[in-house]
């Protein structure tokens, strides 16, 4: 195997046991370089050895973990995890890994591979599975790993591990939510999400990491939804083309709060969830939170949330007028792209019997109109001046800082979007003449 780093390192580490392991390898076999590479190795004192090699070959040391010996050295943008061997045994290291994908072992000094827990055979075979099942009750985090190592390459993942996912569960609400968070992310970027998703449902990790789904999945298909609720959402997020994963988070649960808003009209027989958009808004902040988002990423999945609906609604109405448009641009901003991404996945996923295929057409063509104004107006938005401030604004209408003050500054620039205010003679023109 050639590899120009672990190459640049060998001088450092002949005279130790040295093996490459874990993900490295994995991706390696997937056809894929991965610029994290890790070392378990047998020495006495792994801190001296990683700092000499930082220093002597211009990298940067890093602690990760100095109780347990584990230090990162740094080349760039690639780097090499450092970890002192299981007992200094290689057979113990490999027998305590999570699965047998990842216990696959490269013996660096003697250049040959060390598989001694079939994870070629099972990665041959597409199958995630364990040497020991205890390894998972280790670490209850390598429950929801399997879920997303699924999401990731597609694999099944064995029936012995699915079984002990299903009587343990809960285990999982004893790892830290920093690392839950880590592990969500990665599987909601995986190719493979939708059998992931599943898998989660089966095992009932689902229902743990996300509690409300248990409401979400009472909500029936009805007259506008040819699916009941929790398959919507699956759908939805199958429907998404854009490989973000804060966007398939929040299409997956963009109706977390339909339950709390579901009426059903006793002439009709509709089912009506009014408020749901913006009751979720509000709801997915605190759970986000819990799971330790950061601020940008609650940010973008509760607007995501808000305004799933509003695309579609504004380009509804035959009569929308460019202001209108123009306010809705503005309002979303750079995150409009994928909140019509959102609002097209989201239609295409709403097929009950009262939703004709024309009615489908036609969203679908009025959320590509939308989409077009976006590239129409957005490089003028960037590029608009600032005809009068916000100082200019409030002597001249003898105002003082409050909401109504934004909305003036609001309606200049939408005015000049629309051409109808191009200079700051016609700004103070207008303001002159405003009413307040």
């Amino acid at each position: 195997m050639q590899d120009s780093l672990i190459e640049k390192i060998k001088p450092y580490i002949k005279n130790y046991d040295s093996y490459l392991v874990g993900g490295y390898l994995r991706d390696l076999l997937s056809g894929e370089i991965s610029p994290d590479r890790d070392i378990a190795i047998k020495c006495d004192n792994l801190a001296k050895l990683t700092k000499k090699i930082a220093d002597e070959l211009n990298g940067s040391f890093v602690e990760l973990d100095p109780v347990n010996e584990i230090y990162r050295v740094v080349f760039g943008d690639d780097y090499i995890d450092f970890a002192k061997l299981l007992n200094n045994n290689l057979i113990d290291d490999i027998k305590r890994r999570d699965f047998t994908i990842n216990a696959i072992t490269y013996d660096i000094n003697n250049e040959k591979f060390v598989d001694i827990t079939g994870g070629k055979k099972d990665f041959e075979e597409k199958i995630i599975r364990t040497y020991k099942i205890s390894n998972l009750s280790d670490d209850p985090l390598r429950t929801l790993r399997a879920i997303r190592f699924q999401a990731k390459l597609g694999f099944r993942i064995d029936d012995e591990i699915i079984n002990f996912i299903k009587e343990n569960n809960s285990l999982i609400l004893n790892v830290a939510p920093e690392r839950i968070h880590q592990e969500l992310i990665k599987t909601f970027e995986g190719k493979f999400l939708i059998d992931a998703l599943f898998s989660m449902d089966e095992t009932g990790l689902l229902d743990v990491i996300f509690p409300f789904f248990k409401d979400i999945k009472k909500i029936p298909s009805n007259s506008h939804h040819h699916l009941d609720l929790f398959h919507h959402l699956i759908e939805t997020t199958r429907n998404i083309r854009i490989n973000k994963p804060e966007l398939k988070l929040a299409a997956f649960i963009h109706d977390l709060a339909k339950p709390d808003c579901w009426t059903i009209e006793k002439d009709t027989g509709r089912h009506r969830f009014i408020g749901h958009d913006e009751l979720g808004a509000k709801k997915v902040v605190p759970f986000l939170k819990k799971l330790k988002f950061s601020n940008k990423e609650i940010e973008y999945i509760s607007k995501m949330v808000q305004f799933h609906i509003y695309p579609s609604a504004l380009m509804k109405d035959e009569n929308v007028t460019e202001r209108a448009i123009i306010r809705f641009i503005r309002k979303i901003g750079d995150d409009t792209l994928d909140l019509l991404e959102l609002a097209r996945a989201d239609r295409l996923s709403a097929r009950g019997p009262a939703v004709s295929d024309e009615m489908v057409q036609v969203n679908l063509s009025n959320l590509e109109k939308l989409k077009e104004k976006y590239f129409e107006i957005s490089p003028k938005l960037k590029e608009m001046p600032k005809l009068v401030d916000g100082n200019e604004i409030m002597q001249i209408l003898n105002l003082k800082p409050s909401p109504k003050l934004k909305e003036i500054i609001d309606e200049i620039k939408e005015l000049q979007l629309e051409g109808k205010i191009n200079t700051k003679e016609d700004a103070i023109n207008f303001l002159k003449n405003y009413k307040l």
